[in-house]
C-alpha cells in the first residue's frame, strides 16, 4: 500500500480502536484518521453496565488503548470529532465544521444509540440512558444516592443494572412489554429462567406491561404510569428499550441499508471502498448461511481484523460464531452461535437449572446445535462451537446427560 493513500475510520469506540491497530499490524504506512464522537480515548462498553457500574473498574481498567499509542503509531485520533456525512462518489467525509477529509477506504464503527420512548415525561431530568462512560457515571451515583429506580425494558442492559442496584438493596421494578424478559433473543424456557432469577433477588418484575407516561412534578420523574392506570413509584427511571444502529449517514450516502448496513463475508458494504463493522454490520455471514447484525462486544472486538484486510485488498472472510456474555448477580453466562426470533428451535438442558449450573442448547427440527448458553460451567465454549459447526445431528438425551462427554 502507498503511503500516500488515506484511510478514515468514523466511529471512535471499540470497533474503531481495533481498526486502527489491524491496519498498523498488517504493515499499512498511509495515513489513518480515526474520528470519536466522545471526548475520552475509545475504550469498551460492556463495563459500563456491570464493573464500572459496581465500582471495581474504572475507565483506564477498559480504554483500548493509551494516548501514546496513537501517537506512536501516527493515529490521527480527532476526539468529540465525528461525521456529518460521507460522499462515496467524491469519496470525502464532512466533519461538523464543515470541512472535508478525502479517502482512499472507509470504514464505518459508528455504533448505537439507545432507543427512547415517545411518551411524555421521557426528557425529565431524572429519566437516564445508558450508552457511554458519562451516562455509567451518572447513574452509578442515582444507585448510591436513591432508593427507588424504575426500570424500563427488560433486555440485558436493564437487568444488569437491575442486578446491580440490587447489589446495593435500591428497590427495583422492571416493566417489560413482552411476556418474558429476554425472550426475542433467548426463548421462552431461559426467558423465563431469568424472571425466576431477578424475582428471587427483590425485583418487582412486571411482564405483559405497557408504559404510558412518565409522571412529574416540578418538571422531575416521580413514577410511570401503565396502561391500566396503575402508578409505579420512581425516584429515577432507566429507559432500556435496546439500541438504534446508527445507519443515518450510511442510507444518506446511499449505501444499501435494511436494518443495518448490508455488508458480505468480507465486511464490505454495496460500495467496495467502504467497510462495516460492528453494531452496525449486517453481515451475510458464510457459516450461518443468513443475514445477522450483533450489538455485543465481541463482534466489536473481532471483526476489525477482517475489515482491514477488506480495505487493504486482502483476502479476508468473518466467519465467527456469535457470542457474548452477561453477569447479573451470581449468575454468569457465554452464549454462543445463533438463533432467529422465529427460528424452530426446542431448548436441551444439561445441568442444574435450579442451581445455577447448566448448559442450555438450542436445536432445530433435525436435532442439530443452533446455539449453546453456559450458566456458571465454564471452559465449555469450544465444545459448543464444535457441536454447531459440526452441523450433524445430535442425541438429545445424550446431550442433556452430563455423565456423557460433550
Amino acid at each position: 500500500m502507498s503511503s500516500n493513500q488515506h484511510f478514515v475510520v468514523i466511529g471512535g469506540g471499540l470497533g474503531g480502536a481495533k481498526l486502527a491497530e489491524a491496519l498498523r499490524a498488517n504493515d499499512f504506512d498511509g495515513h489513518v484518521t480515526l474520528l470519536a464522537a466522545e471526548e475520552e480515548l475509545p475504550y469498551e462498553r460492556p463495563p459500563l453496565s456491570k464493573q464500572h457500574l459496581a465500582g471495581t473498574q474504572q475507565l483506564p481498567d477498559f480504554t483500548v488503548d493509551q494516548a501514546a499509542w496513537y501517537r506512536d503509531h501516527n493515529i490521527d485520533l480527532r476526539l468529540g470529532t465525528t461525521a456529518t456525512a460521507f460522499d462515496p462518489a467524491a469519496r470525502t467525509v464532512t466533519l461538523p465544521d464543515g470541512s472535508t477529509l478525502s479517502y482512499d477506504k472507509l470504514a464505518l464503527a459508528t455504533g448505537s444509540r439507545p432507543r427512547t420512548l415517545p411518551i411524555p415525561g421521557a426528557d425529565a431530568p431524572n429519566v437516564y440512558t445508558l450508552r457511554t462512560i458519562g451516562d455509567s457515571d451518572v447513574l452509578a451515583e442515582v444507585l448510591r444516592s436513591r432508593r427507588q429506580l424504575v426500570i424500563i425494558g427488560a433486555g440485558w442492559i436493564g437487568l444488569e443494572v437491575a442486578a446491580q442496584a440490587r447489589a446495593r438493596d435500591v428497590a427495583v421494578t422492571v416493566l417489560e412489554a413482552a411476556e418474558l424478559p429476554l425472550v426475542g433473543v433467548l426463548g421462552p424456557e431461559m426467558g423465563a429462567y431469568y424472571a425466576e432469577v431477578h424475582r428471587l433477588h427483590g425485583v418487582d418484575l412486571r411482564l405483559n406491561t405497557k408504559v404510558e407516561l412518565i409522571r412529574t412534578d416540578d418538571g422531575v420523574a416521580t413514577g410511570v404510569q401503565l396502561g391500566d392506570g396503575t402508578v409505579v413509584p420512581a425516584e429515577a427511571v432507566l429507559i432500556a428499550v435496546g439500541a438504534q444502529p446508527n445507519t443515518d449517514a450510511a442510507a444518506a450516502a446511499g449505501l444499501a441499508v435494511d436494518g443495518g448496513v448490508l455488508v458480505d463475508a468480507a465486511l464490505a458494504t454495496s460500495d467496495p471502498n467502504v467497510v462495516a463493522v460492528g453494531d452496525i454490520a449486517e453481515q451475510q455471514h458464510p457459516v450461518l448461511n443468513r443475514r445477522v447484525r450483533v450489538e455485543h462486544w465481541a463482534t466489536a472486538l473481532n471483526q476489525p481484523a477482517v475489515a482491514a484486510l477488506t480495505m487493504l485488498g486482502k483476502p479476508a472472510v468473518y466467519e465467527r460464531l456469535p457470542y457474548f456474555f452477561s453477569d447479573q448477580y451470581d449468575v454468569g453466562m457465554e452464549y454462543t452461535g445463533y438463533v432467529g426470533r422465529d427460528d424452530d428451535v426446542r431448548v436441551v438442558v444439561r445441568g442444574d437449572l435450579t442451581g445455577n449450573a447448566f448448559v442450555a442448547f438450542w436445536l432445530d427440527p433435525q436435532n442439530r446445535v443452533r446455539a449453546g448458553m453456559n450458566v456458571n460451567v465454564w471452559d465449555v465454549t469450544t465444545r459448543i462451537k464444535e457441536l454447531i459447526l459440526a452441523g450433524e445431528p445430535v442425541d438429545p438425551e445424550r446431550l442433556a446427560d452430563t455423565s456423557v462427554k460433550l
